[in-house]
């Protein structure tokens, strides 16, 4: 007996059943929603953020993460608070550390008055979401060797790190459909000559490709210009693989009737390849690209790392990580990893919203 949902299924779109297998895959409907968190926050970065990314406090160099309470040393509930923090010597390490003055609370309020920032570009604005007052540092994540806010900073990087990764493989998408369209389309000795270039680029090793590209930036460019050079680099390296799919899904599909009949009625080249082709894997593309995007962050991870993309005073997860190369800084002050924690997240959420996308773009299976 053929029931009213089964007659949803029979006739519902393939866009359709891809939106309901992917909503079933409750991994990925749970990364999805942490992503788009992380961009909203990457979005009002200078909202959300208590200061700037090159703000300093310069009498607390390395200072641990603050410690919120909500009940004072007689169990009282009060509103959240942290204590001052008084520089001291420690008599067995002969380091200076921070411990809490017991004697000076002072409350987290919201929606505080800090430096001023730009919203969008457009709107100048001083109001942060939360954060102490003026001359007393709140440090969520710790503060790094010169007093910076690493919370505000791994909030800031948010916004170079996970942005170039949607416009890295965008680029890299145009590249390989346009070239792999054309190489699966038009065939023959066209095909042979791009495949060969698409091999030619897959065999260079990827480190020393991005050291000799960034080498040649110029170290006088503003950070604009060095972010659009770094994200051309990587897209140029990175659109061999999706070239490939394009090319087998097009090989594919000229052959099906559908293209034959539209060939027999005269239309075009570019009509075939953008009207018939292309939404036929247009689900396969999606996933290939949500894929991608992990790996461009980290290249720009690793770029910045090695001191050969984003320089400071600009501010990627990257960058952030170049305190943390020192052995003895790890040991002493392991808060700054906490941007390494916030990579491998993000890595991992894309490739949980990427395998959900790839059983949904089969929805029959």
């Amino acid at each position: 007996m053929i029931t009213d949902k089964s007659n949803e299924f029979f006739y519902a779109t393939q866009w359709q059943l891809i939106r309901a297998k992917f909503v079933r895959h409750r991994l990925a409907v749970f990364s999805m929603f942490f992503l788009v968190i992380l961009y909203l926050i990457a979005i009002f970065a200078g909202f959300i953020a208590p200061y700037t990314e090159v703000q300093r406090f310069s009498k607390y160099n390395f200072s641990a993460p603050s410690d919120i309470y909500i009940f004072d040393d007689e169990n009282k509930l009060n509103w959240p608070f942290v204590y001052d923090k008084k520089k001291i010597l420690d008599k067995r390490t002969f380091k200076w550390i921070y411990e809490d003055d017991k004697e000076k609370k002072i409350p987290i309020q919201f929606f505080v008055e800090g430096d001023e920032y730009t919203l969008f570009g457009i709107l100048e604005t001083s109001v942060h979401l939360f954060g102490l007052t003026k001359d007393k540092p709140l440090f969520l994540f710790g503060s790094d060797r010169l007093g910076r806010d690493l919370f505000s900073r791994t909030v800031y990087g948010a916004q170079i790190s996970l942005s170039i990764g949607l416009v890295g493989v965008t680029f890299s998408f145009l590249i390989g459909i346009i070239l792999g369209g054309i190489s699966g389309f038009f065939g023959g000795w066209i095909d042979d000559v791009i495949q060969r270039f698409i091999d030619f680029m897959i065999s260079l090793p990827t480190i020393p490709l991005w050291m000799a590209f960034s080498a040649i930036l110029p170290r006088d460019w503003s950070s604009l210009q060095t972010y659009f050079a770094i994200t051309i680099i990587l897209s140029v390296i990175s659109w061999g693989p999706l070239a490939r799919v394009t090319r087998g899904k097009i090989l594919a599909l000229r052959e099906e009737d559908y293209t034959l009949a539209a060939r027999a009625a005269g239309a075009s080249n570019s009509r075939i390849i953008f009207k018939h082709l292309l939404p036929g894997f247009t689900s396969h593309l999606i996933v290939s690209i949500t894929l991608s995007i992990p790996g461009m962050i980290l290249a720009e991870t690793a770029l910045s790392f090695l001191g050969l993309g984003i320089q400071p005073p600009s501010v990627s997860w990257g960058t952030l990580l170049q305190d943390a190369q020192d052995l003895m800084a790890i040991t002493n002050q392991p808060w700054m990893l906490i941007p390494a924690i916030f990579v491998i997240g993000t890595v991992l959420l894309f490739n949980f919203v990427g395998d959900g996308l790839r059983d949904a773009a089969d929805p029959y299976s």
